[in-house]
Formats: C-alpha cells, sequence, structure tokens
C-alpha cells in the first residue's frame, strides 16, 4: 500500500503582476506541505496549466488577461471539479465575493492581505471549507442591519446544517457528521433557508460570515 502521509498539496498560482506572483509564490514555497506545480500570468495559461498539472489548489487572479478570474473559475470547476479554486483580487466589495462563491470558488482573498491569508485559505480549501478574507467580513457585517438574520430563531439541527452547507461539505458529508439521514439534513436546510429567507449559496455564506462561522 501507498504511503501518502508525506503527499505535498499542489499548489498553482496566476496572476499577471510579476512581483505579486513572485511574492506568492514565496509564501507557498515557504511550507513545507505545500508545493508549486506552476505559475501563470493569463486567463488562458492559468487553464491550460490546471488541465495539465491537476492541482489540489489554484489561486487566480480576478483581473488577468485572456479570461478574467470569475470566467476561469467557472471553468475549472466545470473541467477539474477536484481542484479548489481561490480567488484573489484587489477589489473589496460585496459584488465580487459573490460572483466568487457563485462561479463555485472556495475562498476570496483581498491583495493587500494575501501575506497573512493566503496559507490559512489554502489549508482551508483542501479541509472543505469556504474561506473569506477577515477584512471583507468586517466590511459586510457594517452593512447588514442590526438583527436583520440573526434574530431569526434556528434549531440547534438547523444552524449546524447551514453552518456546514456554508463551509462547502456535500449533504451525504454533513449527513455522516451528524449521525443522521440525506434526507433529515435537506430538511433542516429547507427549514433553515425558508425561516431567513435565503435561497443562493452566496447568501448563505454571507449569512455565516454575520455569524462569525467562516473566520
Amino acid at each position: 500500500m501507498t504511503d501518502t502521509t508525506d503527499k505535498k498539496v499542489r499548489i498553482v498560482l496566476a496572476d499577471d503582476h510579476p512581483f505579486i506572483l513572485f511574492a506568492l509564490k514565496q509564501l507557498v514555497t515557504a511550507e513545507a506541505d505545500l508545493e508549486l506545480a506552476g505559475e501563470a500570468a493569463t486567463g488562458l495559461e492559468a487553464l491550460s496549466l490546471v488541465r495539465s498539472a491537476t492541482p489540489d489548489v489554484a489561486v487566480i487572479d480576478v483581473g488577468m488577461p485572456g479570461m478574467n478570474g470569475i470566467m476561469l473559475a467557472r471553468k475549472i470547476r466545470e473541467e477539474r471539479p477536484s481542484v479548489r479554486v481561490l480567488i484573489l483580487t484587489a477589489h473589496e466589495d460585496e459584488a465580487h465575493l459573490k460572483q466568487a462563491l457563485a462561479a463555485g470558488a472556495g475562498g476570496f482573498i483581498l491583495k493587500r492581505s494575501a501575506t497573512t491569508t493566503l496559507i490559512p485559505a489554502v489549508r482551508a480549501a483542501i479541509a472543505g471549507g469556504t474561506f473569506v478574507d477577515p477584512l471583507m467580513t468586517h466590511r459586510i457585517d457594517r452593512k447588514m442591519p442590526a438583527g436583520e438574520l440573526g434574530a431569526v430563531e434556528l434549531s440547534p439541527r438547523e444552524r449546524e446544517v447551514l453552518k456546514l452547507t456554508a463551509l462547502g461539505h456535500a449533504t451525504k458529508e454533513i449527513a455522516q457528521s451528524m449521525a443522521i439521514g440525506a434526507k433529515s439534513v435537506e430538511t433542516y436546510r429547507g427549514r433553515a433557508l425558508e425561516k431567513l429567507g435565503l435561497k443562493t449559496r452566496a447568501e448563505i455564506v454571507r449569512f455565516a460570515l454575520s455569524e462569525g462561522w467562516l473566520t
């Protein structure tokens, strides 16, 4: 039997700014359990690299030439669903966050805080979770009226199912974690979404951010 305990997490980095790409590379290579699987400066180069290298995680800039990061994230999720995508951006607004999550990204990192958030984001992605830059958390928290969603009373199981959903876990994984059936998970999730008036994954993650579940 092959020993996989020392297997390193393979990372692809994509950004059209050489200095940022260099800085990200230094962060990745400084970690003993991570390795650089390749780097790209355009969206098309990044897509080709992901296709050929099939890394564990792809860290991609939003504003690359050829194909922007949101389009690239969608393509990667369609063609290589096992690859976790982290969006890197200088845009500190909720619209970009929603677009990234809707495209299937497992993380949203701001460039100005990447030196401290990139590695935690990679580790969260590998664990199957969703990472949102803490600076965005504070921004969204300030925009949400006090008690807008939090005042709704969720049962402990509804709350746990919603939390695990926001962290990126599939229904079967949640069922195993909570030792309940998949249909029960769907029932608890449905009740919670109805109570909160939520419909999309981006809305679930936004609520999770307001509750402090992702930080």
